[in-house]
């Protein structure tokens, strides 16, 4: 049996998300910065680079009320991933070399596959709202 699974990592999901507040997000929005340098440089968590970015920036909109078409699970689901990849001393410690991040890779992962519909969505409504920001493009 693995000792990272998809039933442990809907486990600590739900926990993680459970104890998420809406005062948590300007916190886990201060540390993106440390989030995703940890990302950048680890090999397990390196191939969710952009989706991390745009849990981000889905937090980000979420908070100034820029985007409120995603229910509070979904950003409560986001944040507890994020917060759980935050932690240093997780289920299996980061410091563990060679292992320490396979369960933040599978808390993310989880995350994504939960909340897809709503990942989706969000990506579709930022880029409309990017495009309706810069114009039409003009080719003459």
């Amino acid at each position: 049996m693995a000792l990272f699974n998809q039933k442990n990592a809907r486990k600590q999901l739900d926990a993680e998300a459970g104890k998420v507040h809406r005062a948590d997000l300007e916190t886990l929005l201060d540390r993106q910065r440390s989030i995703e340098e940890k990302v950048k440089e680890s090999g397990k968590l390196s191939r969710f680079s952009a989706d991390i970015k745009l849990m981000f920036s889905m937090i980000r909109d979420y908070w100034y009320g820029n985007y409120r078409s995603v229910p509070w699970k979904t950003i409560a689901a986001v944040a507890g991933a994020l917060i759980y990849v935050m932690n240093p001393l997780d289920v299996i410690p980061d410091l563990i070399f060679g292992f320490g991040l396979v369960d933040d890779a599978g808390v993310v992962a989880l995350c994504l596959k939960l909340v897809e519909s709503d990942i989706h969505r969000y990506a579709a409504w930022k880029e409309q709202q990017e495009e309706s920001q810069t114009g039409p493009v003009r080719i003459d």
